[in-house]
């Protein structure tokens, strides 16, 4: 009964996401100060549009989706893999493409990510709403739960688990959701981790 009042409480204050039909969060998610997901820079990932500019070129100027592949093609400088890295990294390997077309110093490239669409994760189980997410930004396990709209009224909140595709291979990865919603404050960033795009969590 506690648990219950608890998830009331957290998800009522929470909305959902906007996009393929839910709605634009209106306030934080009440969480543990320990279990929030750390501010950190964001990598590319398949799916998302970036646009790349070369300063005083136009010609150059390009607004480009990274391929399933985690590519994308750049004039004068080929295929270019970019999942997994930050923009920055991209610049550097443009600007290295581009150096044998200029006498002298490449133009200040840029890459900024426009929409970062390829950052998607799943969630299916008990939950209000079940579906795959488009976030825009990171999110722990249980910001991921607040987004799906919480655990239904017979939802194991002691059993969710994350499933995490690395290559060929599956694995799960283990939360202390319950925990976090008990109040417990002894909680690191790996009792309720980071979802990584392509993630599935299931609640029983």
């Amino acid at each position: 009964m506690v648990i219950r009042r608890r998830l009331a409480l957290i998800f009522s204050g929470c909305a959902l996401l906007s996009f393929a039909g839910q709605t634009v969060a209106q306030a934080p998610l009440s969480v543990p100060r320990s279990a929030t997901v750390a501010a950190s820079p964001y990598r590319i990932n398949p799916g998302d549009q970036l646009e790349i500019l070369v300063w005083g070129d136009e010609r150059l100027q390009r607004s480009v989706l990274v391929l399933p592949d985690g590519t994308f093609a750049f004039p004068l400088v080929g295929q270019v893999n970019a999942a997994g890295r930050l923009p920055g990294e991209i610049e550097r390997v443009i600007t290295a493409g581009l150096q044998p077309q200029y006498k002298g110093p490449v133009p200040q490239v840029t890459v900024s990510v426009q929409k970062a669409s390829g950052y998607q994760f799943s969630v299916v189980g008990k939950v209000r709403n079940p579906g795959t997410f488009t976030p825009g930004r990171y999110v722990n396990a249980l910001e991921a739960l607040a987004i799906a709209g919480g655990p239904s009224e017979f939802a194991n909140t002691g059993s969710i688990r994350v499933i995490r595709k690395a290559g060929d291979r599956l694995y799960v990865v283990f939360v202390r959701i319950q925990d976090a919603l008990r109040g417990e404050t002894n909680l690191s960033a790996a009792d309720i981790p980071r979802i990584e795009s392509g993630d599935t969590m299931v609640v029983p």
